[in-house]
């Protein structure tokens, strides 16, 4: 399977508005935004849990990262309340579960098959105080990629001109880019050589972004 697999291209997609789709776990459901394979596969994609669903064990041969959007996401490891960065690196394993339900936004296969940083955060703890009315952290940085979560007030500009590619999720209110308007849950993927420039709505926004890193976008080699 292929979607929005050509990273030479803008694309923009509204997750917001998409329908669910069932995965092979009864009670957790996706929004797929880009795939390039079939259930193992280079992806990234908003996943929910069913109150009391849970996912089968596995190992993360790729490497997974997420962030949770939405209620409490728990496996063996601990809980995982909204607004927590994980990264779980090449050979991590663990049994997904939710109680009370919850959402996602994961990425699957994109890691350098030699990282073994594993950890989480908080992101809001993280911040930094904020400039021009913009609050940033970065909760990750590697040879291939850079991550970033920011706070913006309501009218504050943020721009990014980083080479080799940009990703954004809307996590809270609005931005507009361009002539768009990317409300929450908007996630929309810049190729090399195209930067970034983003006001926030009137409640302001929170926001993801990975730079850097679609140079290394490749099918899983499983």
């Amino acid at each position: 399977m292929e979607l929005n697999a050509d990273f030479s291209e803008r694309v923009l997609v509204h997750s917001g508005r998409a329908e669910w789709k069932a995965s092979p776990m009864p009670g957790v459901d996706r929004r797929m935004l880009d795939r390039i394979g079939g259930e193992v596969a280079r992806a990234t994609t908003i996943v929910r849990y069913a109150p009391n669903s849970s996912f089968s064990a596995h190992t993360h041969t790729g490497g997974e990262e997420f962030i949770v959007l939405d209620g409490v996401f728990q496996d063996e490891h601990g809980d995982f309340p909204a607004g927590t960065y994980v990264r779980n690196p090449p050979t991590t394993s663990h049994t997904p579960r939710s109680e009370p339900g919850c959402t996602i936004f994961v990425k699957l296969w994109q890691f350098d098959m030699e990282d073994r940083n594993q950890f989480r955060k908080n992101m809001v703890e993280e911040l930094e105080a904020p400039s021009n009315g913009v609050a940033t952290t970065q909760l990750h940085k590697d040879d291939r990629e850079t991550v970033t979560y920011s706070h913006l007030d309501d009218g504050a500009t943020l721009t990014n001109s980083d080479t080799g590619g940009i990703e954004l999720l809307v996590i809270d209110g609005a931005l507009t880019e361009g002539r768009d308007t990317l409300e929450k849950g908007a996630w929309l993927r810049l190729p090399e050589g195209q930067g970034l420039s983003v006001i926030a709505g009137d409640e302001g926004a929170k926001v993801w972004i990975k730079t850097g890193h679609l140079p290394f976008a490749k099918a899983p080699v499983t």
